[in-house]
Protein backbone atom coordinates (compact mmCIF):
# COMPACT_ATOMS: atom_id res chain seq x y z
CA UNK A 1 0.00 0.00 0.00
CA UNK A 2 1.02 3.71 -0.57
CA UNK A 3 0.33 5.95 2.14
CA UNK A 4 0.11 9.83 1.58
CA UNK A 5 0.65 12.51 4.34
CA UNK A 6 -2.19 15.06 3.24
CA UNK A 7 -2.72 17.97 5.18
CA UNK A 8 -5.17 20.69 3.40
CA UNK A 9 -3.72 23.84 2.56
CA UNK A 10 0.11 22.39 3.03
CA UNK A 11 1.37 21.27 -0.28
CA UNK A 12 -0.49 18.42 -0.47
CA UNK A 13 -2.52 18.59 -3.38
CA UNK A 14 1.12 17.71 -4.92
CA UNK A 15 1.55 14.97 -2.67
CA UNK A 16 -1.84 13.26 -3.77
CA UNK A 17 -0.84 13.47 -7.25
CA UNK A 18 2.49 11.98 -6.89
CA UNK A 19 1.28 9.45 -4.87
CA UNK A 20 -1.99 8.46 -6.78
CA UNK A 21 0.16 8.15 -9.81
CA UNK A 22 2.51 5.53 -7.73
CA UNK A 23 -0.04 3.44 -6.34
CA UNK A 24 -1.80 3.49 -10.17
CA UNK A 25 2.01 2.26 -11.45
CA UNK A 26 2.28 -0.02 -8.53
CA UNK A 27 -1.12 -1.60 -8.90
CA UNK A 28 -1.67 -1.53 -5.01
CA UNK A 29 -4.22 0.30 -3.04
CA UNK A 30 -3.58 4.02 -1.48
CA UNK A 31 -3.97 5.51 2.13
CA UNK A 32 -4.34 8.88 2.26
CA UNK A 33 -3.63 9.93 6.05
CA UNK A 34 -4.34 13.22 8.07
CA UNK A 35 -2.99 14.12 10.75
CA UNK A 36 -4.45 16.02 13.30
CA UNK A 37 -2.21 17.64 16.21
CA UNK A 38 -3.09 16.69 19.97
CA UNK A 39 -2.44 20.12 21.03
CA UNK A 40 -4.85 22.78 21.78
CA UNK A 41 -4.36 25.93 20.38
CA UNK A 42 -7.42 27.44 23.05
CA UNK A 43 -7.22 25.35 25.95
CA UNK A 44 -10.58 24.74 27.56
CA UNK A 45 -10.78 23.46 30.93
CA UNK A 46 -14.73 21.49 30.37
CA UNK A 47 -15.43 18.47 28.46
CA UNK A 48 -11.89 18.67 26.90
CA UNK A 49 -12.06 15.18 25.39
CA UNK A 50 -15.33 15.90 23.96
CA UNK A 51 -14.64 18.96 22.62
CA UNK A 52 -10.78 17.31 21.20
CA UNK A 53 -13.10 14.51 19.78
CA UNK A 54 -15.14 16.78 18.00
CA UNK A 55 -12.61 18.90 16.53
CA UNK A 56 -10.16 16.02 15.58
CA UNK A 57 -13.75 14.58 13.47
CA UNK A 58 -13.99 18.14 11.87
CA UNK A 59 -10.74 18.09 10.72
CA UNK A 60 -10.69 14.74 9.58
CA UNK A 61 -13.32 15.23 7.67
CA UNK A 62 -12.90 18.36 6.26
CA UNK A 63 -9.20 17.13 4.73
CA UNK A 64 -11.16 14.17 3.27
CA UNK A 65 -13.59 16.85 1.51
CA UNK A 66 -10.77 18.62 -0.15
CA UNK A 67 -8.62 15.10 -0.96
CA UNK A 68 -11.40 13.95 -3.05
CA UNK A 69 -12.06 16.52 -4.49
CA UNK A 70 -9.32 16.84 -5.76
CA UNK A 71 -8.90 13.07 -6.99
CA UNK A 72 -12.51 13.60 -8.50
CA UNK A 73 -10.59 15.32 -11.36
CA UNK A 74 -8.84 12.09 -12.03
CA UNK A 75 -9.55 9.13 -14.68
CA UNK A 76 -7.78 6.39 -13.12
CA UNK A 77 -9.24 4.09 -10.66
CA UNK A 78 -7.34 3.58 -7.61
CA UNK A 79 -8.88 1.79 -4.39
CA UNK A 80 -8.78 4.61 -1.26
CA UNK A 81 -9.05 4.57 2.17
CA UNK A 82 -9.24 8.05 4.40
CA UNK A 83 -8.55 8.16 7.70
CA UNK A 84 -7.33 10.89 10.70
CA UNK A 85 -5.35 9.57 12.94
CA UNK A 86 -3.71 11.80 16.04
CA UNK A 87 0.22 11.55 17.43
CA UNK A 88 2.90 13.60 19.94
CA UNK A 89 4.01 14.61 16.35
CA UNK A 90 3.12 14.62 12.68
CA UNK A 91 6.19 12.48 11.67
CA UNK A 92 5.83 9.72 14.40
CA UNK A 93 1.70 9.26 13.58
CA UNK A 94 2.61 8.80 9.91
CA UNK A 95 5.48 6.00 10.62
CA UNK A 96 2.75 4.04 13.07
CA UNK A 97 0.12 4.06 10.53
CA UNK A 98 3.06 2.67 8.00
CA UNK A 99 2.93 0.23 10.32
CA UNK A 100 -0.77 -0.59 11.04
CA UNK A 101 -1.16 -0.15 7.03
CA UNK A 102 1.60 -2.61 5.99
CA UNK A 103 2.58 0.12 3.61
CA UNK A 104 5.63 0.32 1.70
CA UNK A 105 6.12 3.64 0.83
CA UNK A 106 5.50 7.22 1.98
CA UNK A 107 4.64 10.27 0.31
CA UNK A 108 4.54 13.87 1.21
CA UNK A 109 4.72 16.72 -0.30
CA UNK A 110 7.14 19.67 -0.56
CA UNK A 111 7.25 22.78 1.80
CA UNK A 112 4.75 26.18 0.39
CA UNK A 113 8.49 28.17 1.06
CA UNK A 114 10.25 26.18 -1.88
CA UNK A 115 9.89 27.49 -5.38
CA UNK A 116 7.44 26.24 -7.91
CA UNK A 117 8.96 22.94 -9.53
CA UNK A 118 11.16 22.28 -6.60
CA UNK A 119 11.35 20.57 -3.47
CA UNK A 120 12.03 22.14 0.48
CA UNK A 121 11.75 19.69 3.18
CA UNK A 122 9.30 20.91 5.48
CA UNK A 123 9.48 20.48 9.06
CA UNK A 124 7.24 17.18 8.74
CA UNK A 125 9.46 15.93 5.75
CA UNK A 126 12.55 17.05 7.15
CA UNK A 127 11.88 14.37 10.50
CA UNK A 128 11.10 11.72 7.98
CA UNK A 129 14.28 12.10 6.33
CA UNK A 130 15.81 11.02 9.80
CA UNK A 131 13.16 8.15 10.67
CA UNK A 132 11.01 6.76 7.82
CA UNK A 133 11.62 3.10 7.69
CA UNK A 134 10.05 2.61 3.90
CA UNK A 135 10.47 4.53 0.97
CA UNK A 136 10.05 8.34 1.12
CA UNK A 137 8.54 9.96 -1.83
CA UNK A 138 8.94 13.84 -1.82
CA UNK A 139 6.99 15.75 -4.39
CA UNK A 140 8.24 19.34 -6.15
CA UNK A 141 5.75 21.82 -4.81
CA UNK A 142 2.69 22.14 -6.99
CA UNK A 143 3.70 19.09 -8.41
CA UNK A 144 0.46 17.27 -11.21
CA UNK A 145 1.19 14.70 -12.73
CA UNK A 146 -1.45 12.63 -14.97
CA UNK A 147 -1.64 9.47 -13.43
CA UNK A 148 -2.74 7.23 -16.42
CA UNK A 149 0.15 8.12 -18.41
CA UNK A 150 2.60 6.47 -15.61
CA UNK A 151 6.00 6.90 -15.09
CA UNK A 152 8.80 7.17 -17.89
CA UNK A 153 12.21 7.06 -16.16
CA UNK A 154 13.92 6.45 -12.91
CA UNK A 155 17.14 8.23 -12.88
CA UNK A 156 19.37 7.02 -9.93
CA UNK A 157 22.08 8.82 -8.23
CA UNK A 158 25.24 6.48 -7.83
CA UNK A 159 29.12 7.01 -7.14
CA UNK A 160 31.74 4.71 -6.39
CA UNK A 161 30.87 4.68 -2.53
CA UNK A 162 26.82 4.12 -3.26
CA UNK A 163 25.59 0.03 -2.25
CA UNK A 164 24.97 -1.83 -5.49
CA UNK A 165 22.09 -2.96 -4.11
CA UNK A 166 20.31 0.13 -3.81
CA UNK A 167 21.25 0.34 -7.43
CA UNK A 168 19.45 -2.96 -7.82
CA UNK A 169 16.77 -1.51 -5.83
CA UNK A 170 16.05 1.03 -8.22
CA UNK A 171 15.98 -0.96 -10.79
CA UNK A 172 13.45 -2.84 -9.96
CA UNK A 173 11.48 -0.54 -9.01
CA UNK A 174 12.10 0.96 -12.44
CA UNK A 175 10.49 -2.50 -13.33
CA UNK A 176 7.38 -2.25 -11.44
CA UNK A 177 6.62 0.75 -12.59
CA UNK A 178 7.36 0.56 -15.89
CA UNK A 179 9.57 2.77 -16.30
CA UNK A 180 13.17 3.06 -18.01
CA UNK A 181 16.47 3.10 -15.63
CA UNK A 182 18.96 5.79 -15.63
CA UNK A 183 22.41 5.49 -13.40
CA UNK A 184 23.81 9.41 -13.10
CA UNK A 185 26.53 10.29 -10.69
CA UNK A 186 26.78 14.60 -10.15
CA UNK A 187 29.53 16.16 -8.80
CA UNK A 188 30.84 19.72 -7.92
CA UNK A 189 34.08 21.72 -8.32
CA UNK A 190 34.89 22.57 -4.73
CA UNK A 191 35.55 25.67 -2.81
CA UNK A 192 38.85 27.42 -4.10
CA UNK A 193 41.65 25.75 -1.61
CA UNK A 194 44.43 26.75 -3.44
CA UNK A 195 46.53 30.29 -4.66
CA UNK A 196 44.49 31.82 -7.20
CA UNK A 197 47.59 31.41 -9.67
CA UNK A 198 47.07 27.10 -9.65
CA UNK A 199 43.61 26.95 -7.83
CA UNK A 200 41.37 26.45 -10.99
CA UNK A 201 43.52 23.64 -12.72
CA UNK A 202 44.14 21.87 -9.35
CA UNK A 203 40.06 21.79 -9.05
CA UNK A 204 39.72 20.78 -12.53
CA UNK A 205 42.46 18.08 -12.31
CA UNK A 206 40.78 17.00 -8.85
CA UNK A 207 36.88 16.74 -10.86
CA UNK A 208 38.46 15.05 -13.72
CA UNK A 209 39.82 12.23 -11.85
CA UNK A 210 36.02 12.29 -9.58
CA UNK A 211 34.81 11.79 -13.06
CA UNK A 212 36.93 8.91 -13.83
CA UNK A 213 36.29 6.86 -10.84
CA UNK A 214 32.43 7.41 -11.13
CA UNK A 215 32.46 6.38 -14.19
CA UNK A 216 34.60 3.06 -13.71
CA UNK A 217 31.95 2.51 -11.01
CA UNK A 218 29.63 2.84 -13.18
CA UNK A 219 31.20 0.34 -15.76
CA UNK A 220 31.30 -2.22 -12.67
CA UNK A 221 27.98 -2.20 -12.23
CA UNK A 222 27.06 -3.13 -15.70
CA UNK A 223 29.98 -5.96 -14.99
CA UNK A 224 28.60 -7.30 -12.02
CA UNK A 225 25.36 -7.80 -13.97
CA UNK A 226 23.50 -5.62 -11.34
CA UNK A 227 22.45 -3.35 -14.52
CA UNK A 228 21.99 -4.43 -17.94
CA UNK A 229 24.19 -3.57 -20.92
CA UNK A 230 21.42 -1.24 -22.09
CA UNK A 231 20.78 1.13 -19.11
CA UNK A 232 21.70 4.26 -19.71
CA UNK A 233 25.44 5.53 -17.16
CA UNK A 234 25.87 9.51 -16.84
CA UNK A 235 28.53 11.60 -15.18
CA UNK A 236 27.41 15.38 -14.78
CA UNK A 237 29.39 17.83 -13.29
CA UNK A 238 29.14 21.92 -12.53
CA UNK A 239 30.11 24.51 -10.10
CA UNK A 240 27.33 23.57 -8.00
CA UNK A 241 24.52 20.69 -7.12
CA UNK A 242 21.90 23.03 -9.36
CA UNK A 243 24.07 22.91 -12.55
CA UNK A 244 24.82 19.43 -11.93
CA UNK A 245 21.38 18.72 -12.13
CA UNK A 246 20.52 20.70 -14.50
CA UNK A 247 23.75 19.46 -16.92
CA UNK A 248 21.40 16.14 -17.81
CA UNK A 249 18.08 16.25 -19.29
CA UNK A 250 15.29 15.24 -17.11
CA UNK A 251 11.61 13.91 -19.22
CA UNK A 252 8.42 14.51 -17.87
CA UNK A 253 7.14 11.30 -15.98
CA UNK A 254 10.76 11.69 -14.68
CA UNK A 255 11.43 10.16 -10.56
CA UNK A 256 14.92 10.59 -8.87
CA UNK A 257 16.04 8.18 -6.41
CA UNK A 258 18.34 7.74 -3.97
CA UNK A 259 19.96 5.71 -1.42
CA UNK A 260 20.14 6.63 2.68
CA UNK A 261 22.47 5.77 5.32
CA UNK A 262 21.51 3.09 8.21
CA UNK A 263 20.59 4.84 11.06
CA UNK A 264 22.21 2.60 13.71
CA UNK A 265 21.14 -1.05 13.46
CA UNK A 266 17.86 -0.25 11.58
CA UNK A 267 17.16 0.53 8.00
CA UNK A 268 15.70 3.85 8.51
CA UNK A 269 15.97 7.54 5.84
CA UNK A 270 19.40 8.88 6.79
CA UNK A 271 20.47 11.39 4.37
CA UNK A 272 23.84 13.09 4.09
CA UNK A 273 24.58 16.26 2.79
CA UNK A 274 24.78 15.32 -0.52
CA UNK A 275 21.94 13.67 -0.94
CA UNK A 276 20.20 16.60 0.60
CA UNK A 277 21.47 18.92 -1.87
CA UNK A 278 20.75 16.12 -4.80
CA UNK A 279 16.76 16.61 -3.44
CA UNK A 280 17.28 20.70 -3.16
CA UNK A 281 17.52 20.76 -6.61
CA UNK A 282 16.11 18.00 -8.30
CA UNK A 283 13.79 19.17 -11.10
CA UNK A 284 11.79 15.79 -11.11
CA UNK A 285 9.95 13.93 -7.81
CA UNK A 286 12.11 11.97 -5.30
CA UNK A 287 12.00 8.73 -3.61
CA UNK A 288 14.63 7.98 -0.74
CA UNK A 289 15.05 4.04 -0.16
CA UNK A 290 16.55 3.74 3.36
CA UNK A 291 19.52 1.47 4.74
CA UNK A 292 22.14 2.86 1.96
CA UNK A 293 25.09 4.35 1.53
CA UNK A 294 24.90 8.30 0.75
CA UNK A 295 25.17 8.24 -2.93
Amino acid sequence: MTVVGYAPHTGGRGALDLGLALAHARDEAMAVVTVVPRQWTTPSLARIDAEYAEYARQVGEYAEQQARGYLTDTSVDVPTAFRATTGRSVPSALIAALDELDAGMLVVGSSVESQVGRIVAGSTAEKLLHSCPVQLAISPREYRSVAAAGFTRITCAFSDSSATGMVGEAAALAARLGAGLRVASFGVRGATMYPPEVGLSAEDSVLDSWVKQAEAAQQRLVAEGVVGPEVQCVVATGSGWGEALSAVEWRTGELLVLGSSPSGALARVFLGSRARKLIRYSPVPVIVLPGYPDV
